[in-house]
């Protein structure tokens, strides 16, 4: 799986779990619809560090908390 799907993955279950949409998501952490909604469709390849950081900031957890995921495992690294 690549960094880009394993992020719009784990954004997409966290949103299911705190019961929030993604439009949501968007106005809570400071982020364009077309900007979050680009990260979960697969369209952005390499999301920023910040972009996650305010997602992060809008579903209340830390990075750490987003990346403590098993999803984040079997990352294809080929370039």
């Amino acid at each position: 799986m690549t960094i880009s799907k394993a992020i719009s993955t784990r954004i997409l279950n966290l949103c299911k779990e705190k019961n929030i949409s993604i439009n949501k998501l968007a106005n809570v952490s400071f982020l364009t619809q077309s900007t979050l909604q680009s990260i979960v469709i697969g369209d952005s390849n390499n999301p920023k560090l910040l972009t996650i950081s305010r997602v992060c900031y809008g579903l209340n957890i830390t990075l750490e908390e987003f990346f403590a995921d098993n999803i984040f495992n079997d990352i294809d690294l080929n370039i």
